[in-house]
């Protein structure tokens, strides 16, 4: 049996737009469960859109601190959420930075229009404290992040880490389809920004915890299990 995947990601407040536009162009929210319409994107029916986002749906909508991983030998659930529920502790609520919809190589995702220093001092905390809590990758694990196309650094960090973007290498993204044809791409980008602008997203919003999700099975879908408050609360 195959023990389940977790991840420490960062997840918009479930009441606020942007979390409600993300979870409806995945067409999956993964707090609840529910799967919400996709919105009307021009020159894409509900079909073509399922197929185009059906790579994230699996993992819900976020941006990743910590990407997934199994736990270590020995290590336990319970173990998990103390650490993380520790590293939360140690940071304080902050707004999130302006995001903009921008082409990340084949796919689509949401991006700060401005640097981030917040969110990339989460993610190496993430990354870093709960190091502790993670297996070490297997060789098809490690061949299925394509180490020939990494640079050396990305090497060396997915040896070490079990992921190549993390550190200085890290890029918050919060991911909108799966890897698209060139010809698609420019055109999903831009139905996209239109319906971002539209969605009432672009409202700050106030990001006041840690979000931990789990995969139980390899089939099954990520799914929002606990949020992790960060220290002085909402």
């Amino acid at each position: 049996m195959t023990a389940p995947r977790y991840a420490l990601y960062l997840a918009p407040p479930a009441e606020s737009a942007l979390w409600r536009f993300g979870s409806c162009v995945l067409g999956y929210d993964a707090q609840t469960g529910a799967e919400p319409a996709f919105p009307d994107l021009p020159g894409f029916d509900a079909e073509a859109w399922h197929a185009a986002t059906a790579e994230p749906r699996r993992y819900g909508f976020h941006g990743t601190l910590k990407a997934p991983f199994r736990l270590a030998e020995g290590k336990t659930e319970p173990d998990l959420v103390a650490a993380a529920t520790a590293c939360a502790a140690g940071h304080h609520p902050f707004e999130m930075p302006p995001l903009e919809v921008r082409a990340i190589g084949p796919f689509v995702a949401l991006v700060p229009a401005v640097p981030a220093p917040k969110l990339e001092d989460l993610a190496s905390s993430c990354v870093l404290e709960l190091e502790g809590m993670r297996a070490q990758l297997s060789s098809a694990d490690m061949a299925r992040r394509k180490p020939d196309r990494l640079s050396a650094r990305q090497v060396g960090y997915l040896e070490t880490y079990g992921y190549p973007y993390v550190l200085d290498e890290f890029r918050f993204h919060m991911t909108l389809t799966g890897p698209l044809p060139e010809g698609e791409r420019g055109h999903a980008m831009n139905a996209l920004a239109d319906a971002y602008h539209a969605s009432g997203a672009e409202v700050p919003v106030t990001l006041a915890d840690i979000a931990l999700y789990v995969q139980e099975t390899p089939m099954a879908r990520f799914r929002l299990m606990q949020r992790l408050p960060f220290g002085g609360g909402r």
